[in-house]
This record gives C-alpha cells, sequence and structure tokens, in this order.
C-alpha cells in the first residue's frame, strides 16, 4: 500500500470515528470530559483492562447494563481483587460465564503486587506474562490504558484486515503484520477504536453494511465479503443432563465444583444419563435448554424431599444461595423452579 494511499486510509477512519465512532463508552472516556463520575476513582489502565476481560466473551450492551459498574465498584483496583475472596470475586462474575477469566484476574492482580508495584505495566512483553491476558488483550490496554503507539488484532479487526487485504484464511503473525502496517502513529488510540467499531458495526460477519464504510474504495474483499475470513463451520454436540434439587428442611442440596469446568462455582447436582439414577420419589418439574462452548445442552430438572440430609451436598435455603456463586447452569434451573417449590 503506499503511503499516499495509507495516509488516506488512515484519514478516513479517523474522520468516520469521530462522526460515528462509540465514543461514549465509558471504558474510553476514563481521562476525558465524558467520564462517568462513578469511574473518577478508577485507574484508567485497570479500566480498560476489566473492561477487556469481560468484553472477551460477552456482548457490549449486556458489559454495560449489568456488570462493569457493579464489578468496580465492588473491586476498583487490582489490590481489592488480589486480596479477595475467591467466592465472592466469582459471585460478582456471576451471570458473565467463563469463570476462568475472573481467577485469571486474581492470578494477575497478585502478580502486578508481587512484580509491578500494584498496578498493570506498560510493556506489551510485561502484560502478555499475566495470567489471561494475550496478545489481543495486552495491545489493548497498552494503546488503550497508556497511549502506546500499538497495533493488535481481535475477532472483529480480524474481519476487516481479512476483506481489507482479500485473505481467506490468514495465520495471526500475517494478520497482527498488517494491523501493524496500516497503524497510524500519530492517533494510535482513535485509530484502534475505529477499527474495533467497523467491525462490530459495519464490517459485519454476514449482510455487512458495504455502501457506507469508510474504507470501502480501499477494500480489496468488497465484492466477495462472503469469501473473507474463510469461516470454520462449529459442529456442536448434543448432552442430556438430568438435574437433581434434593430437598431436606427447606434447605437444597448444592456443590462446590473443584473440576475445571466449574471450578469454585456451586452447583445442584446433575448427572449425565449413563449416570443417572430416576427413583419413584423423584418428580420432574421443569425442562430448558443451554449452550456451553461446542454443547448444546438439554436439561431436565427433578425433585426429591429427603428424609435425612445427604452428607455429601451442603444444603441451603434460596435466600442463602443469593450469597454464593452459582454457575448459569443452575442459576438457569432455579430461576425455572423457585416458584414451583
Amino acid at each position: 500500500m503506499q503511503k499516499q494511499t495509507l495516509t488516506k486510509l488512515q484519514n478516513n477512519l479517523l474522520i468516520w470515528y469521530e462522526k460515528n465512532g462509540r465514543k461514549e463508552l465509558p471504558w474510553r472516556n476514563l481521562q476525558s470530559s465524558l467520564c462517568d463520575k462513578r469511574l473518577y476513582h478508577i485507574e484508567r489502565s485497570y479500566g480498560v483492562y476489566i473492561s477487556e476481560i469481560m468484553l472477551q466473551q460477552t456482548q457490549v450492551k449486556s458489559v454495560l447494563e449489568k456488570f462493569y459498574f457493579p464489578f468496580l465498584e465492588k473491586f476498583p483496583n487490582l489490590i481489592s481483587i488480589a486480596n479477595a475472596d475467591e467466592d465472592k470475586l466469582l459471585k460478582a462474575w456471576q451471570g458473565l460465564g467463563y469463570y476462568s477469566r475472573a481467577r485469571n484476574l486474581k492470578k494477575a492482580a497478585m502478580a502486578c503486587m508481587q512484580k509491578f508495584n500494584g498496578s498493570l505495566p506498560k510493556n506489551i512483553k510485561d502484560l502478555k506474562s499475566l495470567s489471561g491476558i494475550g496478545a489481543y488483550t495486552a495491545g489493548a490496554i497498552a494503546c488503550f490504558g497508556y497511549d502506546e503507539k500499538v497495533s493488535f488484532v481481535d475477532g472483529n479487526i480480524k474481519r476487516v484486515l481479512c476483506r481489507l487485504f482479500a485473505l481467506e484464511s490468514p495465520n495471526m503473525k500475517e494478520l497482527e503484520l498488517k494491523a501493524e502496517k496500516i497503524l497510524n502513529l500519530n492517533n494510535a488510540f482513535d485509530h484502534n477504536q475505529a477499527l474495533l467499531d467497523i467491525g462490530a458495526l459495519i464490517c459485519l460477519p454476514k449482510n455487512p453494511k458495504c455502501g457506507i464504510c469508510p474504507i470501502y474504495e480501499f477494500c480489496l474483499g468488497k465484492f466477495n465479503t462472503e469469501l473473507y475470513p474463510k469461516v470454520k463451520k462449529i459442529s456442536y454436540e448434543n448432552l442430556n443432563l438430568n438435574l437433581v434439587l434434593f430437598e431436606f428442611q427447606k434447605k437444597f442440596s448444592i456443590q462446590k465444583s473443584s473440576k475445571k469446568l466449574y471450578k469454585g462455582l456451586y452447583n445442584f447436582p446433575f448427572f449425565k444419563d449413563d449416570e443417572f439414577n430416576l427413583n419413584e420419589n423423584m418428580k420432574p418439574i421443569a425442562d430448558f435448554k443451554h449452550g456451553y462452548t461446542k454443547f448444546k445442552i438439554n436439561v431436565k430438572v427433578y425433585h426429591q424431599i429427603l428424609d435425612k440430609e445427604d452428607k455429601s451436598y451442603e444444603f441451603k435455603s434460596f435466600k442463602e444461595l443469593d450469597n454464593i456463586p452459582i454457575s448459569i447452569l443452575s442459576l438457569k434451573a432455579l430461576k425455572k423452579v423457585k416458584n414451583l417449590l
């Protein structure tokens, strides 16, 4: 790409972002006049960090409306996370899913206490050494948290770059080199935010809005957008689970998981079909569907009143369940049956 063409592309991005960018997002305004009063005490790099970790698997609208501010209120800095009780940390993360992200927050915070004087480092290599921080998140923190002139690639930027350069199946190294090649060193912050927003709002996976794209004239893939990038079809597995609410003295069975999938979270007992022994005292009371990674899960919920306490479980009242971190699967079950029991 010639220098004159590159300059025009960069300018088009900045002009578009000034008029159409999502500049109102709170994690983009941590040091501006638009900063939400609730964030005055939040260190900029930390506010960016929390937003990026939340946004890894959760939509912007959900993070903004339900999770970002409540989490920062409970954990306003790395010290508070490093010192946090894991149950309380997981409870604050409840509903976001992928709870390894929350556990990695604590590991990273503790490392920052030991190595970086309680703050996130600016250096990309140091950032990537922290649990849960990969190349994209490190770049985003460095750029948006510290104004470093760096480029990076997430899912949205990948799609923009693939179409811009007509790349079907590029590897990450190739994409990172393309992102670096077009980086605007005079305004890396707005340049990168513009790429993220174009990917999220215009260069959509299906039915992209090419007619209003600010880099349309430079795009080599604009007439065959469905080819770039080549999409891998996800193969889902069906899974049947039987979830049982054992009740004893108006309290319900719950168990804290030590397995990787739900580590540190509480679940109602659930069993695969080949592990499940249905008895005449178990009453079916609800069913629902649940999705997790590559699984499409069909859940049947049963209720059984016990004559004596089963010591293999803890027993909690509905009120007590409100104060412990519960998996999304069990939360769904709880909402289904709360008014039935």
